[in-house]
């Protein structure tokens, strides 16, 4: 969960084990004010090189009240080597300038101006402090130029993976995307919602593949979907736009992409009909949802024919999308999910089961935010923190009895 993880909102967010790839346990959280952050940056950097330059003091005293003939100022290129290891190129170059005053000053101290160990010392110092200096200013550029990738992989999310809203009409929802790769923000999985004058109607996805390709297949559905629900009436009128809408995009990637004709998505079209107590679902080649009442989990799965292929492999004319529909009670949780979740496994082989692992723990509490909370967590917990394919959650409640 750069780890990014959101409940709805813009500064909403799922919380997930400290010490996981992209984890954060925070909600709500805003980011603090230049100032602010020009303070925090600062104390950081102090307590940085307190150590070091605690231990050149040390060293130093120590030299000061020895017996002459026990040199120790070979011991103050720890602390350069400390800094270097622990904060940046900077401040290595400082702590390594001190060092090599402390080191003049003890060998003076020692009786070691006139002789050649006091040349030596400082060459020694110099030379170990300029390799610290090349190691730390690569570091340091690594680490700038990841932290513009970030950037970079964060502003693609809100533009492609919109937030979002924490309420559609009289549903909450909360929404989880967790990336499986250290430095991506969005990939291949996907969700949207929309309010129609048909209900609130909700998309969730799984582009086969990944990287660049599995990105750009993500925005032209997503682009699809924006457009085309308000525009169809019935959802397997919906999901043939969508199949007609993938299936131009994939020509016009073929032009570059030999592969492109083997692309396809999975797709799970969920509508909520208003104040109709039910739900509407078409499948393609979507796991289906899962219903959470009164602490049990169901699948909310239909009838025994076979959903619809993905699109991208399926048809275009509207009955070849079997639509299924389901009762809803007040209160009622939805959870829709991408196969990164049942397809986890742990160490030993186990996929993960939402159902077989007693979720929810507290039923009398459970809502979208803190169901997607216990799911994610215990999903972590069950992979040993690390994930083999991105996973996108998205939890609906329904409002409770008038």
């Amino acid at each position: 969960m750069h780890k990014f993880i959101r409940r709805s909102g813009r500064h909403a967010s799922v919380p997930v084990a400290a010490g996981t790839p992209h984890g954060r346990l925070a909600w709500g959280r805003t980011a603090p004010g230049r100032r602010q952050r020009s303070r925090q940056w600062r104390a950081l950097r102090l307590s940085e090189v307190g150590a070091p330059v605690a231990l050149v003091l040390i060293i130093t005293g120590i030299a000061l009240v020895a017996p002459t003939d026990v040199h120790l100022a070979s011991l103050l290129i720890a602390a350069p080597a400390l800094t270097a290891a622990v904060s940046t190129a900077r401040a290595t170059s400082g702590v390594a300038v001190l060092s090599l005053a402390g080191a003049v000053v003890c060998d003076v101290h020692d009786g070691l101006l006139r002789s050649s160990i006091l040349p030596t010392h400082i060459a020694a110092l110099l030379v170990v402090s300029a390799f610290l200096f090349a190691f730390c200013s690569g570091r340091d550029r690594n680490r700038r130029e990841a932290s513009q990738l970030r950037a970079i992989s964060e502003a693609a999310q809100q533009v492609v993976l919109r937030p979002l809203p924490r309420r559609i009409e009289d549903l909450r929802v909360a929404s989880v995307y967790r990336a499986a790769e250290t430095m991506a923000e969005v990939g291949g999985d996907l969700y949207a919602a929309a309010r129609t004058p048909y209900g609130t109607r909700l998309l969730i996805g799984d582009v086969k593949g990944k990287g660049l390709e599995a990105l750009d297949d993500t925005a032209a559905l997503l682009g699809a979907f924006r457009e085309a629900v308000h525009q169809h009436r019935t959802l397997p009128g919906l999901a043939a736009a969508l199949e007609g809408s993938v299936r131009r995009h994939v020509a016009e990637a073929s032009e570059a992409d030999a592969d492109a004709p083997e692309r396809f998505i999975t797709a799970l079209l969920v509508e909520f009909p208003p104040g109709a107590g039910l739900v509407r679902t078409v499948s393609c080649g979507h796991p289906p949802p899962l219903l959470l009442r009164d602490g049990r989990i169901t699948a909310l799965a239909g009838p025994a024919a076979a959903p619809a292929p993905p699109l991208g492999l399926a048809g275009l004319d509207p009955a070849a999308y079997r639509e299924d529909c389901f009762p809803l009670a007040p209160r009622d949780l939805l959870l829709l999910y991408t196969d990164g979740l049942t397809e986890a496994r742990d160490r030993s082989g186990a996929f993960y089961s939402v159902a077989d692992r007693g979720i929810p723990r507290n039923a009398a509490a459970c809502d979208p935010e803190s169901l997607l909370e216990e799911v994610l967590a215990d999903l972590l917990r069950h992979t040993g923190g690390r994930l083999n394919d991105d996973v996108a959650l998205v939890a609906v409640q329904c409002p409770p009895a008038a």
